[in-house]
């Protein structure tokens, strides 16, 4: 009987697959803003910039003049006692928190809300941000990062700037030891071993010889977890070239 492969492991849920989360800072979102500022402007200060682990961007601190305090993602350029305005008056500088439908066509923006009031879900990672095409009365017209268009609400808050950290995939981890704290703070396994480099008895790919059968990829979504492996559900083969 063989052993039971990793997918079949991690959902056990076990302390190994774990992402050791009591070591975060704290959620990273807008705060609720009642109605009268979004469409007046409040000032508000850069408190602290911050690591939190498993996060790639860096997390600023920010303390209305309300006494509210949040978290989010800070935009590059931001700096520790920078002074801030959220708000439809807001100007469009850098690090400054408008509603979409202020903000002026082609500007670059991140930390993008998909409906009004829920933080924040778009152009989030270190490096990323998104830029206003044109507003229509279905809403506001951006390109995303990935390169796909998509219409947000007017009323949905972004951040104007690019995400901070863009050239953290540029410097490389050295040691196998970042790597793993690295994996460990988002709760991967790591090292990871290939399937093909293990015998048949432990994997669906397990094999002593390099193509010595044909290996099926694409496997179904309703699959049981030990033949769950390669790829899920692909609608299908190869890699589709970007235009």
């Amino acid at each position: 009987m063989g052993k039971r492969i990793r997918v079949q492991r991690r959902g056990r849920g076990s302390p190994t697959f774990q992402a050791s989360t009591h070591k975060r800072v704290a959620p990273a979102h807008y705060p609720d803003l009642p109605k009268e500022a979004k469409e007046g402007m409040i000032r508000g200060q850069v408190m602290w910039l911050l690591h939190d682990p498993g996060r790639g961007s860096p997390l600023a601190l920010t303390e209305l003049e309300n006494g509210e305090t949040y978290y989010s993602v800070a935009p590059e350029g931001v700096h520790e006692g920078q002074v801030i305005e959220l708000g439809g008056r807001a100007l469009a500088d850098v690090g400054n928190v408008l509603p979409m439908g202020k903000i002026p066509e082609g500007t670059i923006v991140c930390d993008i809300e998909l409906s009004p009031g829920d933080g924040g879900r778009l152009a989030r990672s270190s490096g990323a941000y998104a830029t206003v095409i044109s507003h229509t009365p279905s809403g506001t017209m951006i390109k995303l990062p990935s390169g796909k268009t998509r219409y947000v609400n007017d009323m949905c808050l972004a951040t104007v700037g690019i995400v901070a950290a863009s050239g953290r995939v540029d410097k490389p981890l050295l040691k196998a030891g970042a790597k793993f704290h690295w994996m460990r703070s988002k709760g991967h396994k790591y090292p990871r071993t290939r399937g093909i480099a293990m015998v048949a008895a432990v994997h669906p790919y397990g094999s002593s010889k390099r193509g010595a059968r044909a290996r099926i990829k694409p496997v179904s979504r309703n699959a049981p977890p030990g033949k769950k492996v390669g790829h899920i559900a692909a609608r299908r083969a190869g890699k589709k070239k970007r235009k």
